[in-house]
């Protein structure tokens, strides 16, 4: 059995590892770059394989990071089955039109102001072909074995989102994990992920390889923000990830509210795809700690914003009052446009609300850039950034140890490290050959490892 690399190496982004046995291949995973333009270039290069021989994607969630380049490949040709678990094939079905909407966007943004250097900026994909791409899903809950020519697999519950799993692969005498992305013990959402079992090989990703997650109470601390805001007489902005970080954020404000910790304030929801999302999240109450009471309950102090007329008659609200918008990494969507109107006002605060993959906006905003680029235009910055802290739905390293000890691997058990930046990786990797007995690398772009 082969593994080849071709994403999420020293990067955060691009989840893609292509599985070879026999004349069986597979990819586990199949995400877009993000972040750094060099990564984003990637998108655009032919992937090194030849799809026609490609028997199965298997997705691990349903994150753009892990799930968005399938509809690139259905453009090329790709008609094989996609198999994840029904609450990542419900997300995806938000996600990917949702994405090829927003590139189509964007293109007819750029020719129209003839921005970028291409003459006229085409999509990677538009939303007909992500809706297209759907019908490639096929779906798998966990613990159900699936056969694919000498491979025999399964989904385990991860935590981190509705429908992550862990996939545990076999084939040729040998077991193989794939991580995925791994959430938290203690997640106010979604459940403790589970312990994996005996392995010869995990893919491990180490998203926080080099960092703990603060002991902040994320009630407290919004708490004090929003009535910080509130007082200064300013508007607060939250660029928010559709999947699972929108949800957390509006239990937390709904809860401050009912517990009259903060104002009862008007919060805007402007993002269509989230509004999808947390119906869904009503729909798999099964996959989370919430019951179907407690998610009616989140959109009882929310307005939705659908319409794009809705979203710039928000320009006329008065303040102060609280808007989530996409994306979480402030990389695209309808929080650039509030941005752009409220980042010069010193009386706006952005409140950033996880991870931020090197190169974006997130990251730039929270390491001080006085300027930011939106839409062709360098937008001043005089807001008050801030971090919220608690709310990532990834294990940091000590968590991600601790899994792994309550798992059933043994000393021979082989890890790579993924999907992690390169200060991550080398963390993560030093931080396990110290404290344990496994063989610990880094996993290298498009290098093929023998199981």
């Amino acid at each position: 059995m082969k593994i080849t690399f071709l994403g999420a190496t020293q990067t955060v982004t691009g989840s893609k590892f292509l599985v070879s046995s026999g004349d069986t291949r597979i990819l586990v995973d199949c995400g877009l770059y993000q972040g750094y333009k060099w990564l984003r270039e990637r998108n655009r290069q032919p992937l090194p394989l030849d799809i026609r021989k490609l028997d199965a994607i298997v997705l691990t969630h349903a994150h753009l990071d892990h799930s968005g380049y399938i509809p690139v490949l259905y453009r090329q040709g790709y008609r094989g089955p996609v198999y994840c678990h029904p609450a990542t094939r419900a997300l995806c079905g938000v996600l990917l039109p949702d994405s090829g909407h927003l590139q189509e966007e964007d293109a007819k943004f750029f020719t129209r102001h003839q921005l970028g250097k291409h003459e006229k900026p085409e999509p990677l994909y538009d939303r007909k072909t992500a809706e297209r791409s759907l019908e490639l899903f096929k779906t798998l809950e966990f613990d159900r074995k699936l056969d694919i020519g000498p491979m025999r697999l399964h989904l385990q519950p991860a935590g981190h989102i509705l429908g992550a799993g862990s996939l545990i692969l076999e084939a040729e005498g040998k077991r193989v994990g794939f991580s995925g992305d791994v959430g938290r013990p203690n997640d106010l959402f979604m459940r403790a992920p589970r312990p994996l079992p005996e392995l010869d090989l995990l893919l491990l990703e180490s998203t926080y390889g080099d960092r703990r997650h603060e002991a902040t109470d994320p009630l407290e601390q919004l708490a004090t923000l929003v009535n910080e805001t509130v007082a200064g007489g300013g508007v607060m902005l939250i660029p928010s990830f559709a999947v699972g970080r929108a949800q957390v954020i509006q239990y937390l404000l709904a809860t401050l509210m009912r517990e009259e910790r903060i104002p009862r304030l008007k919060v805007f929801l402007d993002s269509p795809m989230a509004i999808d999302v947390s119906d869904i999240y009503c729909r798999f109450v099964d996959q989370h700690k919430l019951s179907h009471g407690d998610c009616q309950q989140l959109n009882q102090a929310i307005t939705f914003i659908r319409s794009v007329e809705q979203s710039r008659a928000l320009a006329d609200e008065h303040y102060p009052h609280i808007i989530i918008a996409g994306s979480g990494m402030v990389t695209g969507g309808r929080i650039l446009h509030h941005m752009k109107r409220l980042l010069p006002d010193h009386r706006t605060t952005l409140v950033l609300t996880g991870f931020q993959a090197g190169g974006t906006r997130g990251a730039k905003l929270s390491q001080g850039m006085d300027s930011v680029m939106i839409h062709g235009d360098w937008v001043p910055n005089r807001a008050r950034i801030e971090m919220l802290h608690g709310l990532s739905g990834h294990g940091d390293y000590i968590e991600l140890q601790q899994w792994l000890a309550a798992s059933a691997l043994t000393p021979d058990t082989r890890i790579q490290l993924v999907h992690g930046e390169p200060e991550a990786l080398e963390a993560m990797r030093d931080h396990l050959r110290r404290s344990t007995p496994y063989e610990v690398e880094i996993g290298e772009y498009q290098r093929i490892l023998t199981v």
